[in-house]
């Protein structure tokens, strides 16, 4: 329910966004005044103030955080909500940091604008934390993402970097969840620490412990002087445990105790060592189903999943890839120094078609590869790998017909599809797909999707609900 006589002041210096905002926050019953600089909202704001205050970023001279540290500096209390073009990870870290409630990639939903805006009413009273540091996000530039699924995780992160919360990141091999960690990290006030990674499918079991929490002289053949682990060496900043779900019973015992206690000991070793060392953990697989099946400890679970962060796979985010693929070309050619190479327009084809097993690490790859490989500026298909020219061919020479066949008869010899079921187990299928589709194509604004598909949004959100999609 939106708050009686709510004031929303919107700072924008394209006029024709500020007037399709204040209808539609008009028509929700708010009263609205609209100011094309930050100059011209302060000027105002030194007599009178809002209740919710809706500001871009980049403006002319003083920009959106400039506007936001005048308001902190008077009233922190009043919510700011953050609207930009310009959707990177540092803009949201930058946001959240200076007390945004909310940050809104432009183009966005009217009608999720208004909602947000209600939220920002309803919140007022709350007191806001401001525990912000100055310096930007070193990791925030290397991170590229456009899409809804990737805007989500900018926006936990900017979240995150006011909070020493244990972070738990899934996501598929290859999807950077290193670098979401590094982001955190570089986003919060350890950022001058260490950040020290550590991959634990790609160390001896027998070595781990040592490797974790150090040893003492003569703790094991070979042990010929003391060594500090990296839970020390991280001690101040953050600890990257990738691959979480990796890690035996007994080393998940005593990565338990460090979280509940703050404390190590080291191999060999009586001293008890306190640490301050905040653990953000990532895993491709299902914890939960390590849990049930147990292999992972359900109470160290749950103090890891304090937060968590889903990094999508890259058949996720295909509006990414482009964008992605110029990035490391640069690199690439940065690194390998020769001049930067682009696709062609087949190859712009086969990147977005391709289904992309290996996520980013495997784009990178080829882009370097590519950089390589290619004898003109241009990049042809044949120089790329093999086996992507074949998938993508394969691909695009089945027809769905034939696909949906091979899926109903495998639904009927599995004994998934009883009598009269099939087109009830196919039904979610379709509606999944299509809605994925609408939303792809109508870059995550739901209000058009759901005319594409003939719904109401109501509809579309209970139906993006049932089907686990997020928007």
């Amino acid at each position: 329910m939106i708050p009686a006589g709510i004031e929303v002041w919107v700072v924008d210096d394209d006029s024709s966004l500020r007037f399709v905002l204040e209808e539609a926050l008009q028509d929700a019953n708010m009263i609205t005044k609209s100011f094309e600089s930050a100059e011209s909202f302060i000027a105002a704001y030194d007599n009178s103030s809002p209740d919710v205050i809706v500001t871009d970023i980049r403006m002319n001279k003083l920009s959106g955080f400039d506007l936001m540290d005048s308001v902190q500096a008077r009233d922190p209390k009043i919510p700011i909500v953050v609207m930009t073009a310009h959707s990177d990870l540092e803009n949201a870290v930058l946001s959240f940091k200076g007390g945004a409630f909310e940050y809104l990639p432009k183009p966005f939903d009217l009608d999720y604008a208004v909602e947000i805006v209600q939220k920002a009413a309803n919140s007022k009273n709350e007191k806001l934390p401001s525990n912000q540091t100055d310096h930007p996000p070193q990791a925030a530039r290397k991170i590229i993402g456009k899409a809804p699924a990737m805007q989500q995780v900018f926006r936990t992160i900017g979240r995150l970097a006011k909070a020493n919360l244990t972070v738990l990141i899934h996501g598929e091999s290859g999807v950077g969840k290193e670098l979401v960690a590094k982001a955190i990290h570089d986003s919060s006030a350890r950022s001058k620490k260490p950040f020290v990674p550590l991959n634990m499918a790609a160390i001896n079991k027998e070595l781990l412990e040592s490797e974790l929490f150090g040893h003492e002289k003569g703790a094991f053949t070979g042990a010929d002087k003391r060594r500090v682990g990296r839970f020390e060496e991280a001690n101040g900043g953050t600890i990257f445990l990738d691959e979480i779900g990796d890690m035996s019973l007994d080393m998940q015992t005593r990565l338990l105790r460090v979280l509940a206690e703050g404390e190590i000991s080291r191999v060999g070793g009586q001293q008890i060592i306190k640490v301050d060392t905040r653990i953000i953990a990532a895993t491709h697989q299902n914890l939960w189903a390590l849990v049930k099946s147990g292999k992972f400890r359900e109470d160290l679970l749950h103090r890891l999943n304090v937060m968590s962060i889903n990094v999508p796979s890259l058949k996720e985010r295909k509006e990414d890839i482009l964008e992605l693929a110029d990035h490391y070309l640069m690199l690439a050619a940065n690194e390998i120094g020769v001049t930067q190479k682009v696709l062609s327009q087949d190859v712009e084809e086969i990147f977005l078609n391709y289904a992309w097993p290996g996520n980013v690490r495997e784009l990178v790859n080829a882009c370097y590869r590519s950089t390589v490989s290619s004898a003109g500026r241009e990049i042809q298909s044949y120089d790329l790998p093999q086996e992507m020219r074949i998938s993508t061919k394969s691909a695009g020479s089945e027809g769905w017909e034939e696909s949906l066949i091979s899926w109903a008869t495998e639904a009927l010899e599995s004994g998934n599809a009883g009598e009269g079921a099939l087109l009830d187990l196919a039904k979610p299928q379709f509606e999944k797909a299509l809605l994925t589709a609408a939303l792809i194509y109508s870059r995550g604004k739901k209000q058009d999707a759901a005319k594409l598909l003939g719904w109401g949004r109501n509809t579309l959100a209970r139906k993006a609900k049932e089907h686990n999609i997020t928007i």
